[in-house]
């Protein structure tokens, strides 16, 4: 079923100019003179691009994409193969490293992810919005230092290195929030 520019809403998937995009903003323009158009932000779901497209042609035609998201749990790593397993049906599937290096810096084994699909591409991994991860390496902890201090480096176990307050010590476990590429949100 094809829908047209008028029929785009925030959250909406499609497909066009053979990419799958997620509708982030969309409005509506009458203008005093000319005819209607359609202005719209788009996320490239395959790169993660934004786009601002404008659609001239309000009758043009496009084609809703069929995008399913599926609970997983994170098993472990063999090579540059990570498997997950479905945890409505049990089935194992593997990806890529390339296709989900993004989620892979805050993700540790047993943890439970949302795995987006279109058809049998995988287009992403979701992680939680904040996760507690071990710091495995820093600079020892200065005393008398405050949160707001200028803050360090710190390599947590999965890699990932954020700037933390200068209490923190190897071995701590934080809360780390992943909407902005990690950062320190708190003590676990």
């Amino acid at each position: 079923m094809a829908i047209t520019p008028n029929d785009l809403k925030t959250g909406l998937t499609i497909e066009y100019n053979n990419a799958i995009w997620r509708v982030l903003e969309f409005q509506h323009v009458k203008p005093g003179k000319g005819s209607a158009f359609v202005r719209s932000k788009l996320k490239n779901l395959r790169t993660g691009a934004v786009n601002e497209i404008t659609f001239s042609n309000t009758s043009e035609k496009l084609v809703p994409a069929e995008i399913l998201t599926q609970k997983a749990t994170y098993l472990y790593a063999e090579g540059d193969q990570h498997v997950f397993m479905n945890v409505e049906t049990y089935d194992q599937f593997a990806l890529n490293e390339e296709n989900i290096k993004d989620a892979l810096k805050f993700m540790l084994e047993g943890m439970e992810v949302s795995v987006t699909t279109f058809g049998n591409e995988v287009l992403g991994v979701e992680v939680p919005k904040v996760v507690t991860l071990e710091v495995t390496e820093t600079q020892p902890a200065i005393k008398g230092a405050t949160a707001n201090g200028g803050g360090k480096p710190a390599t947590m176990e999965t890699g990932l290195v954020i700037q933390v307050p200068d209490f923190i010590n190897a071995g701590d476990k934080l809360v780390i929030n992943t909407d902005d590429n990690g950062t320190y949100k708190s003590r676990a």
